[in-house]
Formats: structure tokens, C-alpha cells, sequence
């Protein structure tokens, strides 16, 4: 982590200002759903520890290949995407779990409507968190480019979809992204696809803003990253408090972003201004 990595706090100017420290759990060593995560950061998001991506179910694979690689690239990729996949070649373990609550809430298992939901509930799992097998190499594919810019390079409205770990309830928005480059570039699809493989896992908005900009700052070394993201958490919409219509707002500034505030005040300005054709 970069000293002046943080999430949310950009009010200050002063390089030396100590960020709001965030600890929470890291998922990033986890290889399947329901597996404890190993504890520590790590730089990469992928570990050879993990299930090799030709263990994965079909579906997963394909998930995963479609966001390390292009459309195209894998061969009947976009079939699969269409078609969608088989049973699930799993252990069993989590569809046993999942019949055990449906009794526990007095749901009938065996009644025609649910006697394939644990095995759904299993494909629909691995799939929202396929972003723990993404390889961030593949992802990357040497698409970082050597060029003599040095502007701030922004990408907004990028949708995301992702799991709260506390109630394994989606939460859902869009994401912005910028950087300064310092000599280098990284191609545009790359973005969202670094979005999409923090967010298909279980997680917490603030670590999701924070991976995100400490990813491109890792990988690219700019001047400086900015990262905000807003959702909607059904946790807080379906359940608790109950309040349709609230907004979450997390940003990760690091570098320039944050030390000097003419640079955080053209991000906010980028993202303040309408898009094409909204």
C-alpha cells in the first residue's frame, strides 16, 4: 500500500495528513466460495493456490475469460456466455447448506419449486465471485503503453455489481476512475475490467474504491489515482433499516489527488459534468 493511500478522506492538502486506517478482512487469498480468506494484503489478486482456472465450472471459466480477455479471444466463449451452463460439478457441501436453511426457515426442499435451488444457489455463487480466479496478469495482457502524456485520463459510469460479506446481499452502482499518467498508459477496456474483478467477490465498498486504486497505482506508478464509486446496498433497502433511496459514496485518492487540490478538484469537476448523451 502507498503511504498516501486512503478511502473518502481528500479534504486535506497536507502530504503528511495520516488517512483513516481500514483493516478489514482480506478476501483476496480466498480460492473458493465459503473458504476462509488467508489473512495479510498481498499486491495480486491472484494466488496459484487457488483452484487452476481449468477446475473451474464452465460458467465460472467463462466469467472469468470474459473478463481477462476479449470477446473472441477464447474459443466458444460468446456461445457459452449465450447459452449458459451445465449442473455444477461441485462437492455437495454448499447445496446441502442451502437445503439445510430452506427447512430452517419452514420451506419445503423437495417441493418442485426448489428442488434444484441449492444447486442454483451454488452456480449463482461461483459466479458472482468469479473475480477471485481472475489472473491480473491475463487481465493486463502487456496493455500498458509508454506515452508522453501527462493529463488526467478519467473513465466513468462504469456499472459494477457486487456481494456485502456481511449479509451476502448485492450492492450495485457505478464506478470513476482517473489517473495521471507518469510515462504510461493503460489500455481503456483494462479499467472496467479491474472494476469487474474486485467487485465479483465479497466485499465491502470502502476496501472495493481502495483495491481499485491501489491496483492501477501499483501497476501504471502515476502521479496520482482517484477512484470514487456510489451504490445502492439491498442490505440496507430489503432488511434493517430499510431505506430505498440511499446512496453510498466512497472515494480513494492517491498521489496528487490527494496532496494537491486543484488536481482533486478537476476529478470532481470530471465528474460532475454530464455524459455524452445522458
Amino acid at each position: 500500500m502507498t503511504p498516501d493511500a486512503g478511502v473518502g478522506d481528500w479534504s486535506t492538502s497536507d502530504p503528511t495528513h495520516k488517512p483513516r486506517s481500514i483493516d478489514p478482512v482480506d478476501m483476496e487469498g480466498a480460492s473458493e466460495w465459503g473458504k476462509a480468506p488467508e489473512s495479510g494484503r498481498g499486491r495480486a489478486s491472484y494466488h496459484p493456490g487457488m483452484a487452476r482456472t481449468s477446475d473451474l465450472p464452465d460458467h465460472v471459466r467463462a466469467i472469468v475469460d470474459e473478463i481477462e480477455t476479449e470477446i473472441g479471444d477464447v474459443p466458444r466463449q460468446a456461445e457459452t456466455l449465450i447459452e449458459g451452463a451445465g449442473r455444477h460439478a461441485g462437492n455437495g457441501r454448499v447445496e446441502a447448506a442451502v437445503h439445510e436453511i430452506l427447512v430452517e426457515i419452514g420451506e419445503d426442499p423437495e417441493r418442485q419449486g426448489l428442488q434444484g435451488t441449492p444447486e442454483r444457489v451454488h452456480r449463482m455463487y461461483t459466479e458472482l465471485t468469479a473475480g477471485y480466479h481472475v489472473d491480473p496478469e491475463r487481465l493486463i495482457n502487456g496493455a500498458i503503453f509508454d506515452v508522453g502524456y501527462s493529463e488526467m485520463v478519467v473513465v466513468k459510469d462504469i456499472p459494477f455489481y457486487s456481494l456485502c460479506e456481511h449479509h451476502l446481499l448485492p450492492f450495485f452502482g457505478q464506478a470513476a476512475v482517473a489517473y495521471i499518467p507518469r510515462g504510461r498508459v493503460i489500455g481503456l477496456s483494462k479499467i472496467p475490467r479491474i472494476v469487474e474483478m474486485y467487485s465479483r467477490r465479497l466485499q465491502v465498498q470502502e476496501r472495493l474504491t481502495q483495491q481499485i486504486a491501489e491496483f492501477l497505482s501499483e501497476r501504471l506508478e502515476p502521479q496520482g489515482v482517484g477512484v470514487v464509486l456510489e451504490a445502492t446496498h439491498l442490505c440496507a433497502v430489503m432488511r434493517g433499516v430499510r431505506k430505498p433511496g440511499t446512496i453510498m459514496t466512497t472515494s480513494a485518492v492517491l498521489g496528487l489527488f490527494r496532496t494537491r487540490d486543484r488536481t482533486r478538484a478537476e476529478f470532481f469537476a470530471h465528474l460532475a459534468r454530464p455524459s455524452s448523451g445522458a
